[in-house]
């Protein structure tokens, strides 16, 4: 019970995060959002560590590194997308896809669910018709390319929970100063290469928009890292395969914020999805 709460919670402040680094994007290039995030986040893991314990082995490197990789890809494609959005749709699809990824590896391994579970999938894919589905020529619809590089970023995230849950139980949270770490070394060489390429000149006349861009990514780091650390305590007290449904709630965070801060629409089929996603989650974190 313990381990949902913590995942319900962490889901929450991760669709914060995705709000906040999606907003970040459209003033400032997503890997450039994700360099800074990177940077906010090691800082309030560091703050954390005396509290929640870190210690760095071989396999809590190892595992955070590789979480840490597909993390950077994870960000930079959701960041991405949500500056395209509509965040209402692009985000639950991320977030089902990084449940779905998970779950086939474990069943890869040879994990099987109840009866409940294949029901939770079942409707899972209903949801994601429904989301998808927009009637209407005055609702939001989604660009290919935006469904694209969510289903990206949904494969990113499930492979980074899968490598978190690798890691050694008695690391602390030491693979995730590690995952912020390498997120930041990829991200930030990146934007380097990039300024070196484009020439200081097109960054001068992007500074207008800096100032805002760059708090909304320290809002994004902060709240991921939070997230991350709720999520690794769930991982440490249940199943992969439940805390990775947990996970595909996140977009109810982003989703309130989209429509009480961008008073963006969303059209009734598509909150009837949302609906069925939660149940989906439910029926999977049941089975």
């Amino acid at each position: 019970m313990l381990s949902a709460l913590l995942g319900l919670l962490g889901s929450f402040i991760y669709g914060a995060s995705d709000f906040f680094g999606g907003r970040a994007a459209t003033r400032l290039r997503a890997e450039t959002v994700t360099a800074i995030n990177s940077i906010a986040g090691v800082a309030l893991l560091l703050i954390a560590s005396p509290f929640f314990g870190a210690t760095y082995s071989a396999g809590a490197l190892a595992w955070g590194a590789a979480a840490g990789a597909a993390g950077a890809v994870a960000l930079a494609l959701l960041y991405g997308c949500l500056a395209i959005g509509p965040m209402s749709i692009l985000a639950p699809i991320m977030a089902l896809v990084s449940a779905v990824v998970p779950i086939s590896i474990a069943f890869a391994r040879g994990e099987r669910l109840s009866g409940l579970g294949y029901l939770g999938m079942a409707v899972g894919l209903v949801a994601v018709l429904l989301i998808c589905f927009v009637p209407g020529a005055g609702a939001v619809r989604a660009t290919p390319r935006g469904i694209v590089m969510a289903v990206g970023a949904g494969i990113a995230v499930g492979l980074y929970l899968f490598f978190i849950d690798l890691s050694p139980t008695d690391s602390g949270i030491a693979p995730l100063v590690v995952v912020f770490a390498v997120a930041g070394l990829i991200t930030w060489t990146a934007v380097l290469v990039r300024r070196i390429a484009t020439g200081p000149s097109r960054w001068q006349a992007a500074g207008s928009r800096w100032t805002s861009g760059i708090a909304l990514g320290v809002y994004s780091g902060l709240t991921d890292s939070a997230a991350c650390i709720l999520f690794l305590l769930a991982l440490r007290l249940g199943d992969l395969s439940v805390v990775s449904v947990l996970n595909a709630l996140s977009p109810a965070g982003t989703i309130v914020l989209a429509a009480v801060v961008l008073k963006e629409r969303v059209a009734i089929v598509q909150w009837i999805g949302l609906v069925v996603a939660l149940l989906a989650a439910a029926l999977l974190a049941l089975a």
